[in-house]
């Protein structure tokens, strides 16, 4: 557990982990920690707008029958009174999911958990509130007409990234402890990287997803937390089945409950570039250094690519379909509320034809098995997450690249192949902003990500950013 005292100073320095051992002793209550978690959002919120809706007053309610619970010995489940927040494209009972459009209804009802909601208010989780995302998460920075802009804490004139980047913001400061991201093509790991926190996509199909998202099968949902360990933990409680969910029927059983401090016997496939990308040289700077990193610790790293082309086209095109898809039954007049760029990629996916879409479906497939085949040699592929550092907020992507996924040419590839990826906190860059490091394993074999993402999160520290590194109030 982290050395820290119970003080409202020091409780946001907490884990998820810490703080159901404190629980079990008795030495905090789920009412303390929540309400300094609120507290610390009231504070934070109007700066860096990492919150599109908070609930005190439920968080408050729920936090004192956590309290109970607790005190009888009776928790009701694994996550009992750990304060953890959604997404706002997440179904949830009782809180708006506006999904940041101004396209969607202001009144609900909101009567439904989405299976990941349900999950976790099972396991007694206090969930505070819903995260910000830009519309219907389509892009890779986090504003919005409905919502505004999301800033990132290590510096709030740029981005955290997107589309998770409220979820980012709120593990970055730890405004709760286990935060729910969604990825359909970066946007679990763009944001952790931009924020040093850790974020994992898992294998698509271990977590139940209803309604399913318009971009189908390239989203994957999964946590966004500030250690591994949390991450684990999460991951144990959302894997769980659900009926409502069509693909459904595919168990989760990464066992990590042995932990190791060595990757020996790994071999590691280190692509600086996939053989296609530009990458800032002081990116690739910490990332190499990273890499070495993991050599000392025993991985057998040989620097190669995997060998497949850009696929960015293929990646558009089911990308910009499922725009189009989500604009087909809006009128006019909600058209005009749309942030321009999501219209004008849906516009874009309108002219897709059917054979086009078909070709991209059998080029996929082809991706799928050129990274199979690459992992019958390679427990893992490591490369940088981001190829640039956090750019000025307010735009769809930085200066000098044509589209937003140019920039981010390291994620995507592994939603069109449902793999498991993870991004952790690899070090800082020339201006003192954080790195990610991807991690990329086999489908259906998460337990290799998340046991190596431990051992490296060791090595290399974890990321604080500066409004946490000084005691304020």
């Amino acid at each position: 557990m982290n050395s820290v005292s119970t003080g409202s100073r020091t409780l946001r320095a907490l884990t998820a982990l810490d703080c159901i051992e404190l629980y079990k002793s008795g030495a905090i209550s789920p009412v303390e920690v929540v309400r300094d978690c609120l507290e610390r959002i009231d504070a934070a919120n109007a700066d860096l707008n990492a919150f599109c809706h908070i609930d005190d007053e439920a968080a408050l309610t729920a936090a004192r029958e956590s309290e109970e619970r607790w005190n009888k010995g009776q928790p009701i489940g694994v996550l009992d009174g750990v304060p953890v927040t959604l997404k706002d494209l997440t179904l949830t009972l009782g809180m708006p999911t506006r999904r940041g459009s101004a396209t969607t209804s202001a009144t609900g009802p909101w009567d439904e958990d989405a299976p990941l909601a349900a999950r976790m208010r099972e396991a007694g989780s206090i969930i505070l509130g819903k995260t910000t995302t830009p519309e219907f998460g389509w892009k890779g920075a986090t504003d919005s007409p409905l919502t505004g802009i999301t800033r990132n804490p290590w510096n709030p004139k740029l981005t955290p990234g997107g589309s998770s980047g409220g979820a980012a913001v709120a593990a970055a400061l730890n405004l709760g402890f286990l935060h729910q991201g969604s990825d359909g093509g970066g946007s679990i790991r763009i944001p952790a990287s931009f924020t040093g926190t850790f974020g994992f996509k898992p294998t698509f199909g271990y977590v139940p997803q209803w309604p399913l998202s318009a971009m189908g099968v390239l989203s994957h949902l999964g946590p966004m937390t500030r250690t591994v360990d949390d991450a684990v933990l999460m991951m144990d409680v959302i894997t769980r089945a659900d009926s409502r969910d069509g693909y459904g029927g595919i168990t989760y059983n990464a066992d990590l409950s042995r932990e190791t401090e060595s990757l020996d016997g790994i071999r590691i496939g280190y692509s600086r570039t996939l053989g296609y990308s530009h990458v800032a040289p002081d990116i690739l700077r910490v990332t190499n250094a990273a890499v070495e990193q993991l050599r000392s610790l025993g991985a057998e790293v040989v620097e190669t690519d995997p060998g497949f082309a850009n696929p960015v086209k293929v990646f558009a095109t089911f990308w910009f379909s499922g725009a189009a898809r989500l604009i087909a039954r809006m009128s006019e007049a909600q058209k005009e509320l749309l942030d321009p760029g999501f219209l004008e990629c849906a516009i874009w996916g309108e002219k897709i034809s059917l054979a086009e879409f078909k070709d991209a479906e059998q080029e996929r497939y082809d991706l799928s098995a050129k990274m199979a085949g690459f992992h019958e040699s390679f427990d893992l592929l490591v490369t940088p997450t981001v190829a640039i550092a956090p750019f000025p907020v307010g735009k769809d992507k930085p200066d000098g690249f044509s589209g937003w996924v140019d920039w981010t040419p390291f994620t995507f590839p592994f939603n069109l192949t449902q793999q498991p990826a993870a991004s952790l906190a690899a070090g800082l860059d020339d201006a003192g902003l954080p790195v990610g490091l991807q991690l990329v394993g086999p489908r259906y074999q998460d337990a290799k990500v998340l046991g190596a993402a431990r051992v490296i999160e060791k090595r290399l520290g974890r990321l604080t950013p500066p409004v946490l590194q000084i005691d304020s109030r």
